[in-house]
């Protein structure tokens, strides 16, 4: 574990039992004014692990920052030991444009460890590694989907790394995907560099969605209160999977959809999963589902070409998939079971 006795953040020294606001400054305008990101520290007085919890690493998924920025105003938020780092916005010129990318339109994801003296997005990864990453004992980074798609809330790392897998049951996701995470991506790289990270998956971008909030804050307080960092007891999720086998349908043609699951439904092997129907509404065909399992994630746009991604399914063995369903339906005011009805009300849901 690393020290923190004297925790010290871009030039500002925080003492134990302090919180403080910092502008880390990443970059300049055009016209050379400072663009700065926002961190708020919060520290223990006794000894304990420093935890990183960072959001719109890309610009347009801002559920990460409705998730840091409700926590702030969660009660009893006195940190008993360790240090707590917050990043509401990561990419701070993706958010200010609601944009997924960077001005010199790279994926900061897919830009770590960078370099002091690369593009831009290189040098606002190489100042994560290298004044937060390098501080940290363990990271959250929080995202969303990509654009017109939404994720059921799910925890990514590597699970064979007995820290990621330790954080990512302590976080209380009812699915744990398993993945080291592409090449470039921030908690490949934090993991990599001993600082073991998971990702939160959850929602839609450009939006602040309530049961996403609801399972965001609470997974962020659990870890800190399994960590001893915060006084507490963790707040168990109905049912807990890791996921080790995932899988897209795609459209066979272009047309338009009617979907027949939500995101976090359960789904046996050969159900209906959407029908196409053309441009003038004849039925063109169903897909169904290969296998198994808990839709992870789905497209929200329902005009499709072929070849475009319209579910992606977690796959479950049938003795999973009966006991988590009969989990799941009793715990009806857990997030997890709310996300469920939440993420599909802007979706033409109907049955087959």
């Amino acid at each position: 574990m690393k020290s923190d006795n004297a925790f010290v953040l871009a030039g500002h020294r925080v003492k134990p039992g302090e919180r403080t606001d910092i502008f880390l400054q990443v970059s300049e305008t055009y016209t050379g004014d400072a663009v700065r990101m926002p961190i708020h520290i919060i520290r223990g007085r006794e000894k304990g692990p420093t935890v990183f919890v960072t959001a719109a690493i890309h610009g347009d998924e801002i559920n990460g920052t409705g998730i840091i920025h409700d926590f702030l105003f969660s009660d009893n938020l006195i940190l008993r030991a360790g240090t707590l780092i917050l990043i509401p916005v990561v990419n701070v010129f993706g958010f200010e444009s609601n944009v997924r990318y960077l001005p010199d339109r790279r994926d900061l994801n897919r830009s770590f460890p960078g370099s002091r003296t690369g593009s831009l997005a290189s040098r606002l990864a190489y100042v994560m590694m290298h004044q937060i990453v390098s501080v940290s004992n363990l990271g959250i980074d929080l995202h969303s989907a990509a654009s017109q798609r939404t994720n059921y809330p799910n925890v990514r790392g590597d699970m064979s790394n007995p820290g990621v897998k330790e954080l990512a049951k302590a976080f209380g996701c009812a699915l744990m995907v398993n993945g080291k995470g592409p090449i470039g991506s921030f908690r490949k790289e934090a993991t990599r560099r001993g600082c073991p990270t998971i990702i939160l998956e959850a929602g839609e971008p450009f939006k602040i969605e309530p049961s996403v909030l609801e399972i965001g804050v609470q997974g962020i307080r659990n870890c800190l209160v399994h960590y001893g960092m915060l006084e507490g007891s963790v707040q168990p999720p109905p049912f807990q999977a890791i996921i080790r086998e995932t899988g897209w349908l795609r459209a066979k043609v272009a047309g338009i959809l009617k979907f027949h699951v939500a995101p976090g439904a359960f789904v046996e092997k050969g159900q209906s999963i959407a029908t196409n129907y053309s441009i003038l509404g004849k039925e063109q065909n169903t897909l169904k589902a290969r296998s198994n399992g808990i839709i992870l994630g789905m497209t929200t746009m329902p005009a499709v070409k072929p070849g475009e991604p319209i579910c992606h399914i977690a796959r479950l063995t049938a003795a999973q998939l009966t006991e988590f369903q009969s989990k799941l339906k009793l715990a009806r005011k857990d997030p997890h079971n709310l996300a469920t009805r939440h993420l599909a009300t802007n979706m033409d849901v109907v049955k087959p």
